[in-house]
């Protein structure tokens, strides 16, 4: 982990602490259908880079002192890479995803299976919710994404199954499908976004709640910097994402560019590939 640090860094007040992720090999990623303005699928995907590419951020994690969980990948789910989907877990309860679409619906269920099979409580949803595509846990609230994939009903939903309080954002443009590709959360009390994703509405919202965000360029959103992992401290993201690098590091965090784009082409980042388990006992690195 050494190698994250510097003789500089050794005051920063900053702390990182220690998550569980759950993540999915990219064996069998592929761009076959198209859900989302990323993906064409004429465009040749490299499934050997797609790994490499996932690998070393899976390695990276480690290096930081996470514990990183596998699912199995299933063969006919070359999205399945993308974990952040598949659930959202809060206090060691599991919310259950379901899918817009008919191509990725059978990952719900794999997931859920995986957390029934470890004893984790789990809940089957009602609504279509896209797991932490659209449920970001900050603090004590959630904040919610809807307006092209989650229903905005499955926001009491997971209320009442995290007690929790649910905050509904809604997304505006197409490109940025998911909370998660228009904001991230960087610590309990500090998120990273794009204002022009959201409706003006919501962007009242954040301004009130977090009146101090890292905000980021058309520029950083464009190749999904802000589809981004954080565990206080040190902030993985998309290599491309200069602006944002910038901005983090003049905000005291300590971010860590990646390499992510054989997955860009199915409109996934380091956020996408990484699904965070909070069982409700992290403590400080």
């Amino acid at each position: 982990m050494s190698q994250f640090g510097s003789e500089n860094n050794r005051s920063n007040p900053r702390t990182a602490r220690p998550r569980h992720y759950l993540m999915c090999r990219p064996t069998y990623f592929d761009v076959v259908y198209s859900i989302n303005p990323w993906m064409e699928p004429g465009k040749p995907v490299d499934q050997s880079l797609a790994v490499l590419q996932w690998e070393e951020l899976r390695e990276t994690f480690v290096e930081l002192g996470h514990t990183v969980d596998l699912i199995d990948p299933l063969p006919g789910l070359p999205d399945m890479v993308f974990a952040a989907n598949g659930a959202t877990v809060v206090d060691g309860r599991v919310l259950s995803a379901r899918f817009r679409h008919a191509e990725r619906a059978a990952e719900g269920p794999a997931y859920t299976e995986w957390f029934q099979r470890r004893n984790y409580q789990t809940h089957e949803t009602r609504h279509i919710n896209e797991g932490e595509g659209d449920y970001l846990v900050t603090g004590d609230r959630i904040l919610a994404g809807m307006g092209f994939r989650t229903d905005p009903g499955a926001h009491s939903e997971a209320t009442a199954f995290f007690d929790r309080p649910v905050i509904g954002l809604e997304l505006v443009d197409p490109r940025l499908y998911h909370l998660d590709t228009a904001l991230a959360v960087l610590d309990d009390d500090q998120i990273m976004y794009y204002p022009a994703a959201f409706a003006p509405r919501s962007q009242v919202v954040l301004r009130s709640l977090y009146p101090n965000a890292v905000l980021a360029s058309e520029a950083d959103a464009e190749v999904l910097g802000l589809n981004a992992v954080s565990d206080g401290r040190y902030v993985l993201l998309s290599q491309e994402a200069e602006h944002l690098i910038t901005e983090l590091a003049a905000h005291g965090f300590e971010p860590i560019g990646m390499d992510m784009s054989e997955l860009l082409k199915s409109g996934g980042g380091v956020k996408c590939c990484t699904l965070e388990i909070r069982d409700g006992h992290e403590t400080a690195l």
